[in-house]
């Protein structure tokens, strides 16, 4: 739509006459070029299919340059639209292939190098154009005489008049042949906006104030900018000037842009992404990316935006020392975001893990294959080198390097050397990956730990056994009340008087005895592990202890595990920056699907805030109590398999219920105000 004057004057300088913008007169798209070269345009778009780069029959012209300029296009005096002129500059590549032998086709020969190295050179050239909402692509045909092809030099350029674009937004611009013989260019280009929109810090929030009139209506929509793919929407909302609208700043990412218009029919959409340099938002992108297995051969990273980044495989061994790049012999992989990615792998283990770069630095690491096979094995890896003339070495990778076998040194795995050798040419060690250049093999380490003394070991364990049997049964009581079992409390951070109401009843458990433990208590470690690996470590823990994880589901938890079974959508702001809710459904979802959440795991909601039916089945499958009508029940199944005494059991969801009530009181009944108000940010509103 043509925008008045006075507006683009507002977006473009304080003194439109002296801007050295160009006005263009009529609608039409055209197209022209250097002195020499002859070009047209084609009368439609084309869709924008780059396809594979394909080898050049012999030279061609290729794009070697854009520059772009802005224009104005009016069609009235008054009544201009902003337009994006794009210059492709053109060169020579390749070579006239030569005949092979002379001799053998004559003059012929002769005569038909003559007659192409004398024509001319043509040319499809693409401009794809990309401003969020509106994509095009138009075709341009160029034509270059014989006496201007000098090979590796440019030919000149075709202008492009032009690319229509709303005033501030961004605009990418590629370009490329039809056929494509080489990478595209491209090119993006930031538009002036209108001064309706600003953005501003105050210490941990981030303010967007909106300079608009009174009464004046508008939309307001905040999305994913995307590189490739559709930009992503979050929130939207329909308001009336002026505003201030908050962002906490854990909901900064890079590729977060803001479009705001008036509520009038084609109106001007302003875009502006403000976040693209923003420390802390690099930082939430990191915290926010997760990589999730798909199949025992894919996995993916899942992102906000997308980021340059490398994958590679390690090997994670028992113990907590670092985990092993393969590289070599393996190689970084780069990474694309929210695209299926595989490793040469013959077989999986659950030692392998999978680390992400960015510019050199570790972003992310999983051990993707230890929640479907099992826990890390005391496997050693070993690393088959292949040279010339069939030669091959091995070597046993090990924190202090990679030990060669056989081998006099003093590690572990050079003393059982000829073991290890022997199990690989038996076929007892497992093929991990293999190529040209060398394997890589697992092989087992139990069987050979302490060998040498296992009859002396044998008489030590039985001897520890007998003493361990009389302690245990004289003391089995007492340490079990001083120890208690461990329960891992799981929760969606709400807002914080839900979180106040976790904090007491966690509390409250710990006096049963139980070992309880909850994101809350531990936030410096969460914050510097982050919340994938922290609930990893604590949920091994727990359930390798023989303990229990309690899922406490609320409206946000529901919301969250809809979203992961592909239910519903949970509105944007719901989680917090320490909330491992969503970090931990990546781990717990595999143990309901395949079945190994019973006796594992414990569902909990509170009274009068969700019932137990609204839990989604998947997670039914394991009993689900209400608070604190259920105490009695609940506090049965987190107690030891020896459970106490039906009274002794009522005593104790008495005192949980004392302890507990307070915080219900206040959650229920805030102090002044009828109802608790559950605001959620933004995402709050009504949405569209």
């Amino acid at each position: 739509m043509p925008v008045p004057w006075f507006l683009l004057s507002l977006a473009l300088g304080r003194s439109p006459i002296v801007l050295s913008l160009e006005r263009l007169v009529g609608p039409q798209d055209t197209t022209h070029c250097s002195p020499g070269l002859s070009c047209h345009l084609w009368d439609s778009d084309i869709l924008c299919l780059p396809g594979d780069i394909v080898p050049a029959p012999g030279p061609v012209l290729a794009p070697t340059h854009l520059q772009t300029e802005l224009v104005l296009r009016c069609r009235k005096e008054t009544y201009c639209d902003l337009c994006v002129r794009v210059a492709v500059h053109l060169a020579v590549h390749g070579h006239w292939e030569e005949p092979e032998d002379e001799e053998k086709f004559g003059g012929a020969a002769d005569s038909g190098v003559e007659e192409p190295r004398n024509a001319s050179l043509q040319a499809q050239v693409v401009l794809s154009f990309q401003a969020y909402p509106t994509a095009r692509c138009v075709l341009l045909e160029v034509q270059v005489p014989a006496a201007l092809v000098q090979f590796g030099q440019s030919v000149g350029s075709v202008v492009y008049d032009c690319f229509e674009a709303a005033l501030g937004s961004e605009v990418r611009i590629w370009s490329y042949t039809q056929p494509r013989y080489e990478k595209e260019l491209n090119l993006t280009q930031q538009l002036p906006a209108l001064p309706w929109l600003n953005v501003s810090a105050d210490g941990d929030n981030v303010h967007l104030v909106l300079n608009v009139s009174e009464e004046q209506h508008f939309g307001l929509s905040l999305y994913w900018n995307q590189v490739q793919g559709p930009p992503k929407p979050r929130w939207h909302k329909n308001l009336t000037g002026p505003q201030i609208i908050t962002l906490n700043h854990t909901d900064l990412v890079p590729c977060l842009c803001i479009q705001v218009w008036p509520l009038e029919p084609d109106s001007v959409r302003t875009n502006i992404c403000p976040f693209r340099e923003d420390p802390r938002a690099h930082q939430n992108l990191w915290r926010a990316a997760r990589l999730r297995l798909l199949t025992l051969q894919s996995w993916l990273l899942d992102a906000p935006c997308s980021l340059p980044a490398e994958a590679a495989l390690c090997w994670q061994a028992p113990g907590g020392d670092p985990c092993q790049p393969l590289v070599p012999p393996l190689s970084w992989e780069n990474v694309t975001v929210d695209k299926v990615l595989e490793f040469p792998l013959l077989k999986v283990h659950p030692n392998l893990c999978v680390q992400v770069n960015s510019w050199e630095k570790l972003q992310l690491q999983e051990c993707l294959w230890a929640d479907s096979l099992g826990p890390l094995k005391d496997d050693v890896l070993l690393l088959e080198t292949r040279g010339p003339q069939d030669n091959r070495s091995l070597c046993a990778l090990e924190p202090s390097g990679c030990t060669s076998l056989p081998s006099k040194a003093s590690t572990r795995a050079a003393r059982l050397g000829e073991y290890l050798l022997q199990d690989l040419q038996s076929g007892q060690c497992l093929q991990l990956w293999d190529d040209d250049l060398g394997a890589l093999w697992a092989c087992p380490m139990d069987k050979y730990i302490h060998k040498r003394w296992a009859l002396l070991w044998l008489a030590c364990l039985l001897f520890a056994a007998a003493l361990s049997l009389i302690l245990l049964l004289k003391k089995d009581h007492a340490k079990a009340a001083a120890r208690g079992r461990a329960a891992l409390l799981l929760y969606s951070a709400d807002d914080s008087g839900f979180e106040r109401l976790v904090g007491a009843l966690a509390s409250a458990l710990c006096q049963l005895p139980l070992r309880v433990a909850v994101d809350l208590w531990s936030r410096r470690e969460m914050s510097a592990q982050g919340p994938v690996a922290w609930f990893h470590a604590q949920r091994r823990q727990t359930l390798q202890e023989g303990g229990v994880v309690v899922l406490l589901f609320s409206p946000g938890a529901v919301a969250l595990c809809s979203e992961w079974l592909q239910e519903g959508v949970s509105a944007p702001g719901a989680h917090g920056p320490h909330d491992a809710f969503r970090a931990s459904l990546s781990c717990v979802l595999p143990d309901f699907l395949q079945g190994r959440a019973p006796g594992r795991y414990v569902g909990a909601c509170f009274d009068r805030l969700l019932h137990p039916d609204s839990v989604p089945a998947l997670f039914r499958t394991v009993p689900v109590f209400s608070l604190p009508s259920q105490l009695p029940d609940f506090l049965g199944a987190l107690q030891q398999p020896r459970a106490p005494r039906p009274g002794r059991l009522q005593e104790r969801a008495e005192q949980v219920s004392r302890a507990l009530q307070p915080a219900l009181d206040s959650y229920f009944h805030p102090p002044g105000t009828p109802a608790p108000g559950r605001g959620l940010g933004p995402g709050a509103g009504d949405g569209t």
